[in-house]
């Protein structure tokens, strides 16, 4: 495969100014991409210059610029992510015999991209472009996750952020924590009747080449109906679909 050093450095400075939560100190980007401070500055100033970095003066910092919000809203309508996790979620619905869906990060809530509705199954809240609040769901926790500390913090500051559905999950920043480290522990994620009573869920997250969470995918389930043996094995189904959108995606193993 041919390697074109300055167009990697280049796209790699604009993954590392995505994955903070706001703008950065070239500094800060050289020391973290291991370049030379004169190299990020050439970098950076070429960037600028095609509207994909920002350059803050009075800061000393640079931030995304308008030209990478609208290769984020081209990438929105070529809808590639459900293009490309249709057919994973679909065999994952059938052989499971479960309802399986994929759902991505917006804001505090999750939006659902790709919906495999199993026959015989439960009628569910979730469809294609229904939100639901992030820390209720398995794939909105799956997500979470995988974020830093930080960036959680961001999304969820007070009490307020915490939107309650059936009186089931959690209700601050420490409860959400314990959640979420308890889905690092077992290596997925898990709701029961938090979203709608009555049904469970299990979630794995899938990631893109910077290993960042993109996508929650998940099972949905009648609790009684499913023992914690076959949980495992769903979970375990699920992290082959997510392992597989990973790849998809160009995640490194």
């Amino acid at each position: 495969m041919a390697d074109v050093p300055a167009a990697r450095s280049a796209v790699r400075v604009l993954a590392y100014l995505s994955a903070q939560v706001g703008p950065a100190p070239a500094g800060a980007i050289a020391g973290h991409l291991g370049l030379p401070r004169s190299t990020v500055y050439h970098l950076l100033s070429v960037l600028a210059d095609e509207g994909f970095v920002t350059h803050l003066p009075e800061e000393h910092r640079y931030g995304l610029g308008t030209a990478s919000l609208a290769l984020g809203s081209a990438y929105a309508r070529q809808a590639p992510l459900a293009r490309l996790a249709r057919p994973v979620v679909a065999r994952l619905m059938e052989t499971t015999h479960e309802s399986a869906h994929l759902a991505i990060l917006d804001g505090r809530d999750v939006l659902y991209l790709v919906e495999q509705r199993a026959p015989h199954r439960p009628t569910l809240v979730t469809d294609v472009d229904v939100r639901l609040p992030s820390h209720l769901t398995a794939s909105g926790r799956a997500v979470l996750a995988l974020l830093p500390a930080a960036q959680v913090r961001a999304l969820f500051p007070g009490p307020a952020a915490f939107t309650d559905r059936t009186g089931v999950g959690p209700r601050s920043l420490r409860e959400l924590r314990v959640v979420i480290q308890e889905v690092r522990r077992r290596g997925y994620a898990t709701e029961d009747g938090e979203v709608t009573p009555g049904l469970g869920s299990v979630a794995q997250a899938a990631v893109d080449h910077t290993g960042l969470p993109v996508a929650g995918i998940a099972l949905t389930f009648r609790s009684d109906d499913v023992a914690p043996a076959r949980r495992a094995e769903l979970a375990e189904a699920v992290g082959s679909a997510a392992a597989e959108v990973s790849r998809r995606l160009g995640a490194r193993k």
